[in-house]
């Protein structure tokens, strides 16, 4: 069984150094040093944050058992992260259209770094008030810092079509390479070095703290809505009136959620599905796996926006389909393959089948990722971005607080199931979104609308 796992990963490699390398110059598109400084210093950053974000991951729930927390306790710190999430998520990306992008930024290196020396005390408030402070810190990563890359190339004149070019590349560095780096690293940290499970927070601390200089050091401010005449909530009812009125955000967000919120189920099934039996498996063996996968997902992506005759409205249909079926696996698994009773072992034939959808599943998620920011930038306004995309995350948030609470009460296959589901409705909502920005195209639009509308997809882009 070893060798199935080595010649996945195998694989995966050798397909993602392909793609990568495959690239010539009718692949790549000529831009100028000024907007290369300015790409790289952001992608340097948000590596740097991911790094924080990523070296925690593997041993949050090992450092929580250590301490002598059972499940349901370590349940609870979880669901207050996400709850925190929701609760204050929307306030801080509020506070970071007015106060300024870039002090948002700044709050999340220390918020997280906050959150990270409370790993060193085993009181259970204090665990839960670094889960509060994380779930802060979350809300920001993912808002503050794509609204300050956004306002930032536009302030600067860069043309439209580049940004797809950093949104990838953030994708695969942050959220692909940086996360196989960092597992590993975390791992020598925690268990080769035998500095104990607190030591990859310690290192998180130390990444973000080296970030948070960069920004200090060479970011500029920039606003959403400065106007002191607005209090937050007006920025609320502005972000609401805005989604309200313009079925494209709304099908945006939703569209958002049902995926996120599938993934982050996964993030929580894939382990007992793989081991039902208790079976052996190598958990950061199969972690890094899925963040190649994931590697080859961002690069296919970069590789589909490049497309001038293909909109991301359009491929995204297949990828959430795609999606919707590798969840499937699970559940046609339990037919298709006899189920076995004993307990440990290697494992068995199904999961190393649901293994590969699941593979499959991850590279999709690396083509949502850029994918997704490319229809941010192009459909929610400037004004009110983090606010809106805090907004996102509310119905997110509270289906995974949902998920967590009732992860015992049904079947993983039902969970699956579920999940299907939702994707299959994103498909079907993204399918609407295409035809309503086709028809707003077609529409006379107001001078409101035609100052902060962008199509990026008006050229070809080649990465």
């Amino acid at each position: 069984m070893e060798l199935f796992f080595y010649l996945l990963f195998g694989s995966l490699s050798v397909v993602v150094a392909v793609l990568e390398l495959s690239k010539t110059s009718n692949d790549r598109i000529a831009t100028p040093s000024s907007f290369n400084s300015f790409k790289n210093n952001y992608l340097v950053v948000y590596s740097l944050m991911m790094a924080g974000d990523w070296l925690q991951g593997p041993y949050v729930y090992y450092l929580y058992s250590q301490y002598g927390f059972g499940k349901g306790d370590i349940g609870r710190l979880f669901i207050a992260g996400f709850g925190s999430s929701m609760l204050f998520g929307t306030i801080v990306g509020s506070l970071a259209d007015k106060q300024g992008r870039k002090r948002a930024c700044i709050t999340y290196c220390i918020t997280y770094i906050l959150s990270c020396i409370t790993k060193h005390s085993p009181q259970y408030k204090v665990l839960m008030l670094g889960r509060i402070l994380g779930g802060i810190a979350t809300s920001l990563l993912f808002s503050a810092f794509e609204s300050w890359l956004v306002a930032e190339h536009f302030k600067r004149g860069f043309e439209p079509q580049w940004l797809s070019l950093t949104f990838s590349k953030a994708i695969f560095l942050g959220n692909g390479l940086v996360a196989i780096i960092s597992g590993l690293f975390a791992n020598t940290l925690a268990d080769t070095l035998s500095f104990g499970p607190v030591a990859p927070f310690d290192a998180a601390a130390c990444f973000l703290a080296i970030g948070m200089a960069i920004i200090l050091s060479s970011w500029t401010e920039n606003f959403g809505d400065p106007s002191e005449s607005k209090d937050l909530l007006t920025q609320f009812k502005g972000a609401a009136v805005a989604i309200a009125s313009d079925e494209r955000i709304a099908l945006l967000g939703a569209i958002q959620s049902l995926f996120e919120g599938s993934m982050y189920t996964f993030v929580f099934l894939w382990t007992p599905a793989l081991s039902p039996n208790e079976e052996e498996i190598p958990h950061g063996f199969i972690f890094a796996t899925f963040m190649l996968s994931f590697m080859l997902g961002s690069s296919i992506a970069s590789r589909l926006m490049a497309r001038v005759s293909l909109k991301v409205e359009s491929y995204m249909q297949i990828i959430f389909l795609i999606s919707a079926s590798t969840f499937l696996l699970p559940i046609l698994t339990t037919f298709l393959v006899a189920p076995s009773n004993v307990k440990g072992g290697s494992m068995s034939y199904g999961g190393c089948l649901q293994l590969f959808g699941f593979c499959i599943f991850e590279a999709c998620v690396g083509i949502f990722w850029p994918s997704i920011m490319k229809m941010r930038s192009q459909y929610i306004p400037e004004e009110a971005r983090s606010t809106i995309m805090n907004f996102f995350r509310i119905p997110l948030n509270i289906f995974v607080c949902i998920v967590l609470y009732n992860v015992n009460a049904f079947p993983i296959t039902v969970m699956f199931g579920m999940c299907s589901i939702f994707l299959f409705m994103a498909s079907i909502l993204q399918r609407r979104l295409m035809l309503v920005a086709e028809l707003h195209k077609q529409k006379p639009q107001d001078g409101w609308s035609a100052t902060r509308e962008r199509n990026p997809e008006q050229e070809p882009l080649n990465i």
